[in-house]
């Protein structure tokens, strides 16, 4: 992959909001039954669990340790957590930080470089290509993880897991232009400008349209 290099763990062993712009441009190749998806990321957000960093993140599935649910997010860096979203979408998130520190970087949204055949018949509602994986629900429907099979899949050695193989490719050089804000549709004070842990491409169409959480409007605002 031109401009690219293998993701290791080092790359990744900073704390999330840290990593999480160094993502961008990168490329996340998933290969389920023979069929392989690629999709360059160009939207992110950071998550820390608890005792990670010097804020305490209350937008995140660790703030209150570890579950059962968020274990693989207190793992090696390099991993992908993969969560279910509503009971329904399976959603991907690239862990980091240094082992035994909590953190992932969801993978908002990007664009499918690679199988978008397959990509489509497991998102037969898109509209167009751009709608393929404009969305953390729809990224992990089209490159094919599953929660919780897929919980826990190694992006940087690429050891298969139920059937599929991850592979994390990121810029050589990290992008100059990159935009910063909010997170999407987190209640509370963690989805206002307190936690500008999201990062995108501007003007890249794949990237998601901001919604404020439950509670978030009425906190900025306080």
């Amino acid at each position: 992959m031109t401009g690219l290099v293998p993701a290791d763990r080092a790359a990744l062993s900073d704390l999330p909001v840290e990593v999480a712009p160094r993502l961008l441009g990168g490329v996340l190749r998933v290969s389920v039954g023979g069929e392989a998806v690629a999709v360059r990321i160009t939207e992110v957000e950071a998550y820390h669990g608890q005792g990670t960093g010097p804020a305490a993140d209350p937008g995140s599935h660790a703030r209150m340790g570890r579950t059962a649910r968020n274990a693989t997010m207190w793992g090696e860096p390099g991993h992908l957590y993969v969560y279910l979203s509503h009971g329904i979408h399976s959603c991907v998130n690239v862990v980091s930080g240094p082992e035994g520190v909590a953190g992932g970087i969801l993978l908002r949204a990007g664009e499918v470089i690679e199988g978008a055949d397959a990509a489509h018949a497991r998102r037969p509602a898109a509209r167009t290509a751009r709608d393929l994986a404009r969305g953390p629900g729809r990224l992990g429907d089209a490159v094919g993880l599953r929660h919780p099979i897929h919980d826990g899949i190694d992006a940087v050695t690429g050891v298969e897991r139920a059937g599929a193989v991850a592979r994390l490719h990121l810029p050589a050089t990290p992008l100059r232009r990159i935009a910063t804000g909010p997170r999407v549709g987190v209640a509370g004070v963690a989805g206002t400008a307190a936690f500008p842990w999201r990062f995108w491409i501007p003007d890249d169409p794949t990237v998601s349209v901001f919604r404020w959480g439950r509670g978030a409007q009425e906190a900025a605002g306080s």
